[in-house]
């Protein structure tokens, strides 16, 4: 018999972030047909649509190239500045629709909602203050809600919001803050292990302590010795990427193995996708990381 414990609950995928995609158009990446091509190769079944553009946005068009390769969409992406208040909320809603829009005829069901970085991710100038003010964390918990209950309302689709390095909700505290100031019927968390790890966080705690916020998993590593230097320096998140802080399974933290068997134990049905930031990167070099990391998850039960 093998020990290795059945992850019935967990449906994993990939993401063109894994191949080195982070615009909806860049020569640096790797052409949309490649990415469909060597996802599904890897022995994937789910992606998300990546930057809205990189892949067609004709709904007929996508569900031909996914449907040939056997895959399927778990979610969309969109960016928000929510918590500059009501003035963003059209030109907010104008993105997410077109995005929602898409992720819906696609037959998924969530919508990860990142908020914007307070860095300039190219020139690493700081833009905004780090913390937000009292007034603008109250924005960005009601802006949240808001757009959770416009996306189900209008697309059927929950929203995961992704805390994210160089963004207002990245460290345990702010992730903690954010969820105890938000209703769980309209807002629940995209928790990405990389992502908390980089900013000091325990996925697993977070899972146990916060278990019924958890809608949705994205799987990446640090590489601590590399996050060391990053934190010690101040490097922005962008360099810190193109440095390889971001690294392969299962060569970093947090353990990945832990992370899925707490998520498995919520009892709940999760998507649990690959996301190993790495941009730019040689086109030749994602696939058989992706092939690895596909294999070593399988060791794990997933």
């Amino acid at each position: 018999m093998s020990n290795v414990p059945s992850l019935d609950r967990i449906r994993v995928g990939s993401a063109p972030d894994s191949w080195g995609v982070w615009f909806p158009d860049d020569p640096q990446q790797v052409p949309w047909r490649r990415f469909l091509d060597e996802v599904a190769s890897s022995g994937y079944e789910w992606i998300e649509l990546g930057p809205y553009g990189y892949l067609p946005t004709d709904p007929a068009v996508l569900k031909d190239e996914t449907g040939q390769r056997g895959l399927q969409v778990s979610a969309g992406t969109v960016f928000t500045s929510l918590h500059r208040g009501p003035a963003v909320w059209e030109s907010t809603w104008d993105h997410v629709s077109q995005v929602a829009a898409l992720t819906q005829a696609m037959g998924a069901r969530h919508l990860v909602v990142i908020p914007s970085f307070w860095r300039d991710d190219k020139t690493a100038e700081i833009i905004e203050p780090p913390e937000l003010t009292g007034e603008q964390w109250a924005h960005l918990t009601k802006g949240m809600e808001r757009l959770g209950h416009e996306v189900k309302e209008t697309y059927g689709l929950d929203i995961v919001v992704h805390p994210h390095a160089d963004t207002h909700l990245d460290t345990e505290d702010h992730v903690e803050r954010f969820l105890d100031s938000t209703d769980t019927d309209l807002v629940n968390l995209c928790l990405d292990t990389g992502h908390y790890a980089y900013c000091g966080g325990d996925s697993v705690k977070l899972i146990e302590t916060y278990g019924e916020r958890i809608g949705y998993l994205h799987l990446k590593q640090v590489d601590p010795a590399i996050l060391a230097d990053v934190t010690a320096n101040e490097v922005p998140f962008g360099p810190a990427v193109q440095r390889g802080v971001m690294c392969e399974p299962p060569t970093g933290i947090p353990a990945l193995e832990p992370v899925l068997t707490a998520a498995q134990k919520l009892g709940v049905d999760l998507f649990a996708i690959v996301e190993q930031d790495m941009y730019p990167c040689p086109p030749d070099k994602p696939l058989p990381i992706a092939e690895r990391t596909r294999a070593f998850l399988r060791t794990c039960g997933a």
